[in-house]
């Protein structure tokens, strides 16, 4: 998967992934970041997805990146704000009233371009990378962010049922991952209603790493 599958996936608009309402995991557990008014949250690989603007609502600055500027433009749009397009670097940046994006691939982004954030949220970046690309997204997020503390949504299913994106990421493999960095705790595991796909029986699963 490169990044001519995304752009295609928006292209196309197959956007399975693209949720409506605020995620549940997220609204139900944010406050186990322990953040105040103002704080700065890093969401990595965040599309065009409305929990921007939900935790925007809630009192937080946000910062993203994304690989697909098509995405970022219909984010900006959904929230009803004119950014100021900017160069940095290898990355574009939209700029507007409490949201920052970065157009471009990740591991472009810097810990200094970046600047410091006081919590990640991830429900979508994780799930979207096969496996051989978890190990370096991990420990790319761990330094950029300075182990900043996490919000970590993964699906736990059999892979062989259906091709990710999103991928099957196990409890094993969270902590495999994160647990030499962070204190991984399981906040909330429940069935995906109906499935994911609509017919791929999983479990969705919150962790908090601190």
């Amino acid at each position: 998967m490169d990044g001519d599958f995304w752009r295609a996936k928006w292209r196309n608009e197959e956007l399975g992934w693209h949720r409506a309402t605020p995620n549940p995991m997220l609204v139900r557990h944010v406050s186990a970041l322990g953040l105040r008014t103002g704080a700065r949250v890093f969401v990595p690989l965040c599309g065009k997805t409305v929990d921007i603007g939900w935790l925007r609502d809630n009192g937080c600055r946000v910062v993203a990146v994304e690989l697909v500027e098509s995405a970022v433009k219909q984010l900006f749009a959904g929230l009803g704000l004119a950014p100021e397009i900017r160069s940095d670097g290898a990355l574009k940046r939209y700029v507007a009233d409490g949201v920052d994006v970065f157009v471009g691939d990740l591991f472009d982004l810097d810990a200094a371009a970046l600047g410091e954030v006081d919590a990640v949220y991830d429900r979508a970046a994780l799930v979207a990378l096969p496996p051989e690309t978890r190990v370096a997204y991990a420990a790319r997020l761990a330094a950029i962010t300075v182990r900043a503390p996490q919000l970590l949504v993964t699906f736990d299913y059999d892979q062989n049922a259906m091709n990710g994106p999103p991928f099957s990421v196990t409890d094993a493999e969270v902590a495999a991952l994160y647990g030499v960095a962070y204190d991984v705790e399981r906040l909330q595991s429940a069935e995906v209603e109906g499935g994911l796909k609509g017919f791929c029986p999983a479990t969705e699963t919150v962790w908090s790493l601190t």
